[in-house]
């Protein structure tokens, strides 16, 4: 994000000390903050305001913050960061389905809040990805791949050093237009997600911890010492979850994301 762009946030949080820690910690992140208790209200805010980001409460005093993502994202494409006391994989997944980009575990780390917030902000949002002026349109290629999806091999189509598409098992991933496509149909991923499926293409057979996959996600792929936290790779458990289901990937008999146990995640074999 530029740094010229003002940033504004609304926090939606019933619990008086974590309002405050959130507003603290957003202020000195150079935000422009305002605050409810009410999650009513906060859909009014965030309509009134247009923020950046929304931090969001899952149990608030009058509906419910699961409720209120799917409210906003009736008319908002604003980060928005769930907090909770639930750790539970179930309610985590409900979570990013209403809408949340991302969720962190109470009690937190202010540190760990800011670094989450500042890697969303530096991934894009629904623009496609520039292209150097160099490259010439890759139109006629991405018809060729887009055609041959059904093929057995994995392609890659690469202009200079970015991947622009890739096709594997039936899956095509354009990273221009940041589209998925599954036998034809678009698949409606959150930008986490289109980023760690693109992450294990990019891979191919490459194992990725769960750890290598929150620093890539901050965009600090380089810090390897760079602590991560539980709940940060609790986070890629949920993420990849979310995508096996819509993807309808079987974990025990995956077509693209392989599970290696005690590890992280690398892409599945090429099937005939």
């Amino acid at each position: 994000m530029a740094e010229d762009v003002r940033r504004t946030a609304v926090v939606i949080e019933d619990d008086a000390d974590i309002r405050g820690l959130v507003e603290t910690v957003l202020r000195q992140a150079g935000f422009e903050v305002t605050s409810t208790a009410s999650g009513t209200e906060g859909v009014e805010l965030v309509r009134t305001i247009k923020p950046t980001i929304v931090t969001l409460d899952i149990g608030l005093i009058d509906i419910d913050g699961l409720e209120v993502a799917r409210r906003l994202r009736l008319f908002t494409d604003c980060y928005i960061v769930m907090l909770t006391a639930q750790s539970d994989e179930a309610d985590l997944l409900f979570g990013l389905e209403s809408g949340a980009d991302d969720y962190v575990i109470k009690p937190f780390r202010p540190r760990e809040l800011r670094a989450r917030i500042e890697a969303m902000l530096r991934r894009p949002r629904t623009s496609p990805l520039a292209v150097p002026d160099a490259v010439a349109p890759v139109t006629a290629p991405v018809a060729q791949a887009a055609a041959s999806v059904s093929a057995p091999a994995t392609a890659v189509i690469t202009a200079d050093v970015d991947e622009l598409v890739y096709v594997h098992n039936g899956l095509l991933l354009n990273a221009d237009t940041r589209t998925v496509e599954l036998q034809g149909a678009e698949l409606d991923l959150t930008r986490t997600e289109f980023d760690l499926l693109r992450s294990l293409l990019n891979s191919k057979r490459r194992v990725r911890s769960k750890a290598d996959l929150v620093r890539e996600l901050r965009d600090e792929v380089y810090v390897a010492n760079d602590f991560v936290s539980e709940s940060e790779e609790r986070s890629i458990e949920v993420h990849f979850a979310n995508l096996r289901r819509k993807l309808s990937d079987d974990p025990k008999h995956p077509r693209w994301i392989e599970t290696v146990r005690g590890v992280g995640y690398r892409l599945s074999p090429v099937r005939d």
